[in-house]
């Protein structure tokens, strides 16, 4: 039986990190990003909100950052073996993440099938955040509804794999779920858990 695999980005494919913080380290601004992702975290700033936050802050963001943002990202071991692996048994893979999709897009090249991230203007920054352009918890169940259309499967044939409270709507809709180094409220929602650094054990358990 074909499954679609769903992976989420922050926290979960890179460890305990996430595009935005990243992004902002190459820029040298650590402090004003973990400002932005605390008062995310707290539900003080909507997903659009933070997003016309981030943009402001990364108005001197070049190709070259973002490349060296991605590169130097502390990804988990194993992803595109974990990949390789889903395609050569004959399913699918995919990357939802409410990051920008200039960032998400990239993981296109490590083996996934599709990939979903917030519509965000191209680097350089010429333009500002269409709103209505960022991904949600939301967004996340519908978007893999419309990969099970296209792929001709059911939540039924998805497997979640996530880390955050973004997270909680897609593991409630999916019949199997993977909380990747994730805290009691993910873990509490998942059908398996996994802490560590490897994806490939995480995958070994709905393998």
């Amino acid at each position: 039986m074909t499954r679609l695999h769903v992976f989420d980005m922050d926290g979960t494919l890179i460890r305990g990190s996430a595009a935005a913080v990243e992004i902002s380290r190459q820029l040298g601004l650590e402090r004003e990003i973990a400002e932005l992702e605390r008062a995310f975290v707290a539900r003080e700033l909507t997903p659009p909100r933070f997003a016309a936050l981030a943009c402001e802050l990364w108005s001197g963001l070049t190709e070259e950052h973002v490349t060296a943002a991605f590169e130097d990202a502390p990804w988990m071991e194993g992803i595109r073996e974990v990949w390789a692996d889903i395609r050569a048994r004959g399913e699918r893979c995919a990357v939802i993440s409410l990051s920008p999709d200039f960032f998400v897009d990239r993981l296109l090249t490590w083996g996934a099938d599709a990939t979903h991230g917030s519509g965000w203007p191209a680097v350089p920054f010429r333009a500002t955040v269409d709103p209505t352009a960022i991904l949600d918890a939301a967004a996340k169940v519908r978007i893999t509804d419309e990969l099970c259309a296209r792929y001709g499967l059911s939540r039924a044939d998805c497997v979640a794999y996530g880390d955050s409270m973004s997270d909680t709507e897609l593991f409630a809709a999916v019949r199997v779920s993977v909380a990747v180094n994730a805290d009691h409220h993910v873990r509490d929602a998942a059908a398996h858990a996994y802490a560590g650094t490897d994806l490939r054990a995480a995958y070994e358990l709905v393998r």
